[in-house]
């Protein structure tokens, strides 16, 4: 897969994946899907986080992953080299608190909120069970490729404003 991906990290956290692993995790999750892809990954704080996802949907407080699609005109996609998928906004104080509500290793909860957010932008969604149940089995698939665990095996703990 020819993926272009930006990650700017705009957060205080500093105990962040490096782009090399990020990069890993959004090919694993989209090579199948696309020959080529552009996407950025900016990840904040929680005001920010909050800001947006007030904004964006009408919820309060910081969600773990936000995912804006392009919505390029497909006469137009079909001419580029590498397509812009969208955008991801990740919240590191979400996710890292997530990590560690529902003792899961850091590392893996952040590979899964990658491929979670990939996947919103491939227009994979989880309002309905079915859809939902197709995108878990997605996620875990991936997940698997990349050496983690299922992270639904164990009961999680929605933090308020979570996406998951």
């Amino acid at each position: 897969m020819d993926l272009l991906l930006a990650v700017e990290n705009a957060s205080t956290s500093t105990d962040i994946p490096d782009d090399s692993e990020v990069h890993r995790w959004v090919t694993t999750a989209l090579q199948d899907l696309y020959p080529a892809a552009e996407i950025s990954i900016r990840i904040v704080g929680e005001a920010e986080s909050a800001l947006l996802n007030h904004q964006y949907r009408n919820k309060s407080g910081a969600t773990n992953v936000l995912s804006f699609s392009a919505d390029l005109p497909a006469e137009l996609s079909a001419h580029l080299p590498c397509p812009p998928l969208g955008d991801l906004v990740i919240c590191a104080p979400v996710v890292e608190r997530e990590a560690k509500i529902q003792d899961k290793p850091r590392q893996a909860h952040w590979a899964h909120m990658v491929v979670h957010g990939c996947l919103h932008l491939a227009g994979y969604d989880h309002i309905a069970d079915d859809e939902a149940a197709e995108m878990e089995a997605l996620e875990q698939t991936i997940l698997a490729t990349c050496g983690f665990p299922n992270p639904y095996n164990e009961t999680e703990t929605e933090l308020p404003g979570a996406e998951n």
